[in-house]
């Protein structure tokens, strides 16, 4: 069944691929605008939390930053500078952990250099982000705001204002037309998205290729197969699991009757997994001739924003894994969990120390 009624999650769980896009795209009956939605009561409303035109009034101000071509212009050689300089450093200890040593650290820079967050100690970022997406937590299982998320909301809010006057931040032209508060909310989203996404992302493709070291050496001999194997790696084990919405009246959906105000949680892993659309759908298998279809990304007007930006991190991160650590190899097992946000335990990987 593509859509049932499930007691754990308090609402209704669509697992079908063609459903999951019907709900993500219409946005007048199925809304993120609810008091429910946790990650608007810690840090305001957002595009993350609108629908209609205050969706596009939050959101528009970021959309030309983030178009393909001018995410190459603005990111591309910063991020493969700081690829290639994080896996440069592990190279000569011929072993590293990773999802923490490369994906983590790579996702917090490329997030504060497209912020304009840069300048800033990434230690003191990822402080006031553990802190922020702990009361989010927090909030969802009804616990109030703490103060040290206060304070770091606050601190992140100061270092934002420094950041708006960055020529080059994504930033600038959000400040021009909306308030400091949303200024402040919409760049909070875009650290958990451009952190723990990102580093979801990039972890589980370099899992995905150790676990498959066939897949990694035809990408070894020919790179362009690298952008297929981020699709696979997407669709096979998104980064974020689930997208919630919430029925705006009584509907109809699917031949189920939903009450206004039901929960409704797509489930991106049930959809990517979808057996009538994707062959062998429990598989890693970079040469399926639908390798694009997934949904890890969401549809509709909530589709992810930093698409662009998490697919060229993630290829810098391969590319200079496969041009500076020639025989790598996973050295430990390990699995993919969570349950909103999946990624590897560990990545645990080994290679031949070549001497200065």
């Amino acid at each position: 069944m593509s859509l049932s009624y499930s007691d754990d999650v308090g609402g209704w769980v669509v697992s079908g691929r063609e459903l999951a896009v019907e709900v993500m795209r219409d946005a007048a009956r199925f809304t993120v605008d609810d008091p429910r939605f946790s990650t608007a009561q810690v840090v305001g409303p957002s595009m993350l939390s609108s629908d209609g035109a205050e969706h596009r009034r939050h959101r528009d101000p970021f959309a030309t930053s983030f178009r393909p071509a001018e995410v190459m212009r603005r990111y591309a050689d910063e991020t493969s500078a700081v690829a290639r300089a994080l896996v440069a450093t592990l190279a000569p200890r011929g072993e590293a952990e990773l999802r923490r040593e490369l994906a983590g650290p790579l996702a917090v820079a490329v997030v504060a250099m497209s912020l304009g967050l840069d300048r800033l100690d990434p230690v003191e970022l990822l402080g006031w982000y553990d802190e922020i997406v702990a009361a989010v937590e927090g909030v969802s299982v009804g616990e109030p705001v703490g103060g040290a998320a206060q304070r770091s909301f606050e601190q992140l809010g100061a270092a934002i204002d420094a950041a708006v006057r960055q020529p080059d931040s994504v930033l600038v032209d959000a400040a021009a037309v909306l308030s400091r508060d949303e200024v402040i909310a919409n760049a909070a989203v875009f650290l958990f998205g451009g952190i723990e996404t990102s580093e979801g992302m990039t972890a589980n493709l370099l899992y995905h290729l150790l676990s498959n070291p066939d897949q990694l050496d035809r990408i070894r001999r020919d790179r362009h197969l690298l952008d297929a194997a981020v699709e696979e790696s997407l669709r096979l084990e998104p980064a974020a699991a689930r997208v919630d919405r919430y029925a705006t009246g009584d509907l109809e959906l699917a031949g189920a009757q939903i009450r206004m105000g039901d929960l409704v949680v797509v489930s991106i892993s049930a959809a990517n997994r979808d057996p009538t659309v994707f062959e062998r759908p429990d598989e890693f298998d970079p040469t399926r001739v639908n390798v694009r279809s997934h949904v890890s990304f969401a549809q509709g007007p909530h589709a992810c924003l930093g698409a662009q930006l998490a697919r060229l991190e993630t290829r810098a991160a391969i590319d200079a894994v496969v041009d500076l650590l020639p025989d790598i190899e996973l050295s430990e097992p390990s699995e993919v969990v969570g349950v909103i946000f999946r990624k590897p335990r560990a990545v645990w990987a080994a290679w031949t120390i070549v001497p200065a």
